[in-house]
């Protein structure tokens, strides 16, 4: 089981996700409570180990934008966040980054993994990092196939009972580790990691 841990903003916070096993770990670069400059997420990045993939997150800001951003902090991947067009992902498809295309889940949603050129789809609730859980009913048979991650008020308590209802590849989890918001919690990245990892 991926596990990705989002919204880190302080070296305790990532050492933290890297210890307990974690495989990525999310910086954004949105607005948010969450938010990093590219000179803190340039730090954090170069304390992170090669087999775990940093992540660059961004929400309504243009692809150009985010380019230069993920080069200059030196992330290992873009994801784009919301109603971006398969045209955002092919201006980025020829940096050395892997993609990742997260929305949420509608009736019109693609959800094929590859179908924007990503390479990891991420199913997201409705208001990303609000910690509200979706209704997984809604995949129904349409469960994607391939590299995608389930996110959306995802705890150590339910990410067990997610997981074996929808089979993600992958979960992403950012306010579930939280002990108010935007402040993460290292006893609850640990048990979410742990929890994710038995399930």
């Amino acid at each position: 089981m991926f596990v990705k841990v989002c919204g880190l903003r302080t070296p305790e916070d990532v050492s933290t996700a890297i210890d307990a096993g974690a495989d990525a770990v999310g910086f954004v670069f949105a607005e948010s409570v969450r938010r990093v400059d590219v000179d803190v997420a340039r730090k954090l990045v170069a304390e992170v180990p090669a087999h775990v993939l940093t992540v660059g997150v961004f929400l309504k800001q243009p692809a150009a934008e985010a380019r230069q951003t993920a080069l200059d902090a030196g992330v290992g991947a873009i994801q784009l966040h919301g109603d971006y067009p398969a045209s955002a992902f092919e201006q980025l498809r020829d940096l050395p980054l892997k993609l990742i295309r997260a929305t949420t889940l509608r009736e019109d949603t693609d959800v094929t993994v590859g179908a924007y050129g990503e390479d990891m789809l991420l199913l997201d609730s409705p208001v990303a990092g609000s910690g509200e859980q979706w209704d997984l009913a809604l995949l129904g048979g349409g469960r994607p196939q391939g590299p995608w991650l389930l996110a959306g008020g995802l705890t150590a308590d339910n990410v067990g009972t997610a997981i074996h209802a929808v089979r993600p590849w992958g979960v992403d989890v950012s306010s579930g580790v939280e002990s108010s918001r935007g402040v993460k919690d290292a006893e609850l990245i640990r048990k979410f990691v742990a929890a994710a990892k038995a399930a």
